[in-house]
């Protein structure tokens, strides 16, 4: 029976009730959820300052429990996983149901601090591992370090010029009354016990410190209520074209604002609008995307937002190219979107990475539509034909990988690897397409496959399965594993997606080097999409010499590389992998 309690009354093992728009009060094992397939959908603004949602899935063992509380209460598992720590993307355990162990990962817990959205309720277990915890010993606690109340520069500045001017006064009067004193004193203190020329130095003494109580209003409290009441008026600027009113979080950002010398800027969704639109691709050797505007009205599945502007390529899937389909299939298959059906018929996609949602997008627009997916099976709809295959496995995306696949098996049986990522981890075959497509500003991505044996991938799976739902070291087996069945690839070809500059980007920017502000733009966009980037918001300039790449692997060489360079260049590109070396120098 469900009951209310108190955050201090709830325990490792206690199963809790969410609600649409609830914060989770502990780290919790998605059990069940009121939507389809057991997803959830949450919001971790307050952990990692994400603002887009994120999907969240339960198991199939537990999330056929639904809401039914009996089954719930009489609910009996074993989980394992590693002591607390505060890496908010890392989970590692393992659940034990019926004798049959399933691998717990960071998609199917709920985190202290996130709340549910657009889901109506969800069930979660508090229990005691990396990220699941009571208390302290949550990743929203673990992260919390001590807080020190923040001062400005010009509060610092303020308070030592006070002091100063304050010690200076009290010390010049100080020295006044002890010459005062032993000059002139002794005759006004008559009918005190007191030897003139002896008194003076202890008389000075305490006069430092009365004039000390006398002078501390020296600058009056109404000068600083007016000092922090007066930027109130700073709220006054609108943004018509997006109804965006100034919001005033601090009294103090104006004069911060003068301090500023450096500005480290993420490119995505701050120099850009974070909207991914698939512009171009190139399959088979051929590329397609540089001609007029296609019409989609074929299409009853399409996406009306959609734009693509080359013809031959919707001819080329429709007449049956096997090349293009199996192009088309493996967007659809290949990725981590949640579908969505708000209204009957109107399909809408959840994706954690705006790439994803654009590469899927593309892929429906083209025919082959994304329906739904199961931890096991994922739906889609191939031309008008539903199709559903058996999901085997997912070998994850990473920053390390740079790359996702998906094992799937279609109802015919055939056994198939497909992969995506970036082309100097997949292939060198469509370097020089992917070298273009970043010189135009666009972010890349290479698609291939392979076909798989039966028993192979039956002995890969066990192997997985026991690497999966391995506590320790369990990123270094899986890694392995990824590396042995990614090999042998078959090319399929290559996307450009655009993510366009949002309005004004280019004249800020200006504005700011006019006024001698540093600035460096955080990137893990190719060297050619990064420069390219460069000259489209003005950080790059023609009249600038070429810009130097910074690549040297060690501390010494980059900071030797800096240093030849320092006078000569205005611009430079830093290799990601050396990045920290470059500001330790």
């Amino acid at each position: 029976r469900l009951r209310t309690e108190k955050w201090m009354n709830v325990h490792v093992g206690d199963i809790v009730k969410l609600e649409n728009n609830h914060f989770a009060t502990a780290d919790l094992l998605l059990l069940s959820s009121s939507e389809p397939l057991n997803v959830v959908y949450v919001k971790t603004a307050e952990l990692d300052g994400e603002t887009n949602l994120k999907v969240k899935q339960a198991l199939t063992v537990t999330g056929a429990m639904g809401d039914d509380t009996e089954a719930l209460s009489s609910f009996n598992g074993e989980i394992k996983c590693e002591p607390p720590n505060n890496r908010l993307e890392i989970f590692r355990g393992t659940l034990t149901v019926n004798g049959q162990t399933y691998s717990l990962d960071n998609d199917k817990v709920l985190l202290r601090g996130c709340t549910l959205r657009n889901t109506e309720w969800c069930f979660g277990l508090v229990i005691f591992g990396v990220s699941t915890f009571v208390g302290p010993d949550t990743k929203l606690i673990q992260n919390s370090g001590k807080t020190t109340f923040k001062r400005t520069s010009i509060d610092h500045l303020m308070n030592i010029l006070i002091f100063v001017f304050l010690l200076s006064m009290c010390s010049v009067l100080a020295i006044g009354h002890a010459i005062w004193e032993m000059s002139e004193g002794s005759v006004f203190t008559v009918f005190l016990p007191s030897e003139p020329g002896i008194d003076a130095p202890l008389s000075s003494f305490l006069c430092f410190w009365s004039y000390v109580i006398l002078l501390n209003t020296v600058v009056p409290m109404s000068l600083f209520v007016r000092y922090f009441v007066t930027p109130i008026n700073y709220d006054t600027m609108y943004y018509p074209k997006s109804d965006t009113p100034a919001e005033a979080r601090t009294t103090t950002l104006n004069e911060e604002l003068g301090q500023i010398k450096y500005i480290f800027s993420d490119k995505t969704g701050t120099l850009t609008q974070n909207i991914m639109t698939f512009n171009k691709c190139s399959i088979n050797g051929k590329r397609y995307g540089d001609t007029p505007r296609v019409d989609f009205t074929w299409n009853q599945q399409a996406d009306p937002k959609f734009i693509f502007h080359d013809h031959n390529l919707v001819d080329t899937v429709r007449d049956g190219n096997s090349e293009a389909q199996e192009f088309f299939r493996l967007l659809a298959l290949c990725h981590t979107v949640m579908p969505e059906e708000k209204t009957e018929g109107e399909l809408h996609y959840q994706a954690q990475s705006p790439d994803e949602g654009a590469l899927v997008t593309a892929a429906r627009n083209f025919g082959f539509v994304f329906h739904s997916r199961t931890p096991e099976t994922v739906t889609v709809e191939e031309l008008g034909t539903l199709v559903i295959y058996e999901l085997l496995a997912v070998l994850d995306f990473n920053n390390v990988r740079k790359r996702m696949s998906v094992i799937v098996r279609n109802p015919e049986g055939r056994l198939t690897l497909y992969c995506k990522g970036a082309d100097t981890v997949i292939y060198e075959r469509l370097h020089t397409c992917c070298t273009e497509y970043a010189g135009d500003g666009l972010r890349t991505l290479v698609l291939a496959y392979k076909d798989l044996d039966e028993s192979y991938v039956k002995e890969w799976m066990r192997r997985h399965h026991e690497a999966s739902t391995t506590i320790g070291e369990r990123d270094e087996k899986l890694h392995e594993l990824y590396e042995e069945i990614e090999k042998d690839l078959l090319l399929l070809g290559a996307t450009a997606v655009e993510d366009k500059l949002q309005d004004g980007v280019p004249q800020t920017i200006e504005q700011l080097a006019k006024a001698d502000i540093k600035i460096w733009v955080l990137t893990g966009d190719k060297q050619e999409t990064a420069e390219n980037i460069g000259y489209s918001c003005n950080m790059l300039r023609e009249e600038m010499k070429d810009v130097f790449t910074v690549s040297a692997n060690t501390a010494e060489g980059v900071k030797e590389e800096l240093q030849y360079v320092k006078s000569q260049v205005a611009a430079y590109y830093i290799e990601h992998d050396i990045f920290s070396q470059a500001l330790s120098s």
